[in-house]
């Protein structure tokens, strides 16, 4: 990632968030670019993996470079909506109900094992998603802005667990799978985190909600071409028509049409280009399409996989 691209002094700072993370995050280098992609669309990112691979700290780490406030909110089977969004709380001295704010209303949240959070929950979140703002005793509060949600998910476990329903994952810019590492990076994060045992030094904020919001406003500027609209609109089609779409019990709303031209935007902008390219399209269409379908219950019994499908929507169509 360079500076020398669109508001440099910006993409500088957004640069040495990325050096900084990496030096904490051994062999996750594809989810701390997934991370400041969705940092710099205005997204929100679920990240699903088996325990240990260091899903929450990535998120605390992020929290760490200065990008506002943060909470975290740590999901269990009794939580309550308004655990999240807050509550109105009558005050015996003035005799009125204050709206006391929950730990929704922060600039970073981290969701942990949102799985294991009730459906009342889950919807819950959908507005402050949606609309970055929260409904309560008829009274709407707005969140403050930036406004991101990171969450996680165990794919492992299922008992105790409530699947998130396809209205809640449209929510999600980028549905992020990680992968058990291999021995070099192994013996990396044992180095890592036995030097840490000795004390590390307080990290200094890189960037404010201000520099979030100048890097977003660069960033969503990045020209996009005929050609590559084109070709976005054509993958998200491949979804609905054609043989690869026999598969598809549910297609890919508009929403995965604008969400695939906003981070290749992203990604052009973290490269230090001032255009996308249809690599950038490719490097990100599974993250971004993959959980935006359903297939069809034959396809599922043959082995089939939304990822896998749109890897042969990839194949298949033509870039530019």
């Amino acid at each position: 990632m360079v500076a020398d691209g669109p508001m440099g002094g910006v993409a500088q700072k957004i640069s040495d968030l990325s050096a900084y993370m990496k030096q904490g995050l051994i062999g996750h280098d594809q989810l701390i670019e997934r991370l400041l992609i969705a940092l710099l669309s205005g997204g929100h990112v679920l990240i699903e993996g088996a325990p240990g691979l260091a899903k929450t700290r990535s998120v605390k780490w992020l929290a760490a470079a200065g990008t506002g406030s943060f909470a975290r909110i740590q999901c269990t089977p009794d939580l309550l909506p308004s655990d999240l969004t807050g509550t109105p709380v009558f005050r015996p001295e003035t005799g009125t109900f204050e709206f006391v704010k929950g730990p929704v209303f922060h600039n970073l949240v981290l969701v942990d094992e949102i799985n294991r959070a009730p459906p009342k929950v889950q919807s819950a979140l959908l507005e402050a998603m949606d609309e970055h703002q929260v409904t309560s005793g008829g009274e709407t509060h707005a969140l403050p802005e930036p406004f991101m949600v990171i969450a996680t998910q165990n794919p492992v476990e299922h008992e105790g667990t409530y699947p998130l329903p396809e209205a809640q994952l449209d929510r999600f810019l980028l549905h992020v799978m990680l992968d058990l590492p291999d021995a070099q990076t192994e013996r990396a994060i044992l180095d890592l985190v036995e030097a840490e045992t000795t004390g590390t030094a307080p990290v200094e904020a890189m960037l404010s909600p201000e520099d979030i919001q100048a890097a977003r406003k660069a960033a969503m500027s990045v020209h996009l071409s005929l050609p590559l609209k084109d070709y976005i609109v054509r993958l998200v089609m491949a979804s609905r028509d054609g043989a690869l779409a026999e598969d598809v019990e549910l297609a890919v709303s508009p929403r995965g049409t604008l969400s695939l031209a906003s981070v290749a935007k992203a990604r052009a902008f973290l490269h230090g280009r001032d255009h996308a390219l249809p690599e950038d399209v490719e490097a990100l269409a599974a993250d971004v399409l993959s959980h935006r379908m359903i297939l069809k219950w034959r396809a599922t019994a043959d082995g089939r996989n939304p990822r896998a499908l749109v890897a042969d929507i990839l194949d298949q169509t033509e870039a530019l």
